[in-house]
């Protein structure tokens, strides 16, 4: 069993799809042990009460520099024994201080069909292009802004008439389905 930790800023929706597809048995191989959230009104926190998750809040103002935030959340995620972590709308740049510490084991999920749309508003800046089909990527996480190694992707078509909340909903519709599913497959292992 793959014990990871969920870094989220926000809502928390993926990270309570996730931990409850493992409650189920539909996610294999995987254990949240662990919610880190960096926004002290990130709802998230609140999910992760009611799912019986420890969290911790850290707040990214108390550091002096980037490295010293970084090394903080490692120094939680070594006491915790975290091997993979799982980013579920965490909106931050993770540096090379985090990087480093769990090269190839940190995985984002970003709301559009990469490479196209990078950055913090996937859906909006598709919708605004006026694109017909933009969609979900699961990617490992590199230096770059949603540029590392992509692991799954899945096309969403926009429908004619749509209006943006359409679209973000059909968006975390797939979010939800693929994200335990795509963690399934990648820690699963023999059972």
């Amino acid at each position: 069993m793959v014990k990871i930790a969920v870094l989220a800023s926000g809502n928390g929706g993926n990270f309570q799809r996730i931990v409850e597809a493992q409650k189920s048995g539909e996610g294999k191989g995987y254990e949240v042990k662990i919610l880190i959230v960096d926004k002290e009104s990130a709802f998230a926190m609140s999910r992760a009460k009611v799912l019986g998750i420890p969290y911790y809040f850290i707040n990214p103002r108390e550091f002096d520099t980037k490295v010293e935030f970084e090394k903080r959340l490692i120094n939680i995620l070594k006491k915790e024994g975290i091997e993979y972590i799982v980013l579920a709308g965490y909106m931050r740049i993770i540096s090379s201080t985090l990087l480093n510490e769990y090269q190839n084991r940190i995985i984002n999920i970003h709301p559009a069909y990469l490479p196209e749309f990078p950055g913090k508003d996937g859906i909006g800046d598709a919708f605004k292009a006026g694109v017909k089909e933009t969609g979900v990527t699961i990617h490992y996480v590199d230096s770059g802004v949603d540029t590392g190694e992509i692991i799954y992707q899945e096309r969403v078509k926009i429908e004619s008439g749509w209006v943006l909340e359409d679209l973000k909903n059909r968006i975390h519709e797939v979010e939800h389905r693929i994200y335990p599913m795509v963690l399934t497959k990648l820690f699963k292992r023999g059972e």
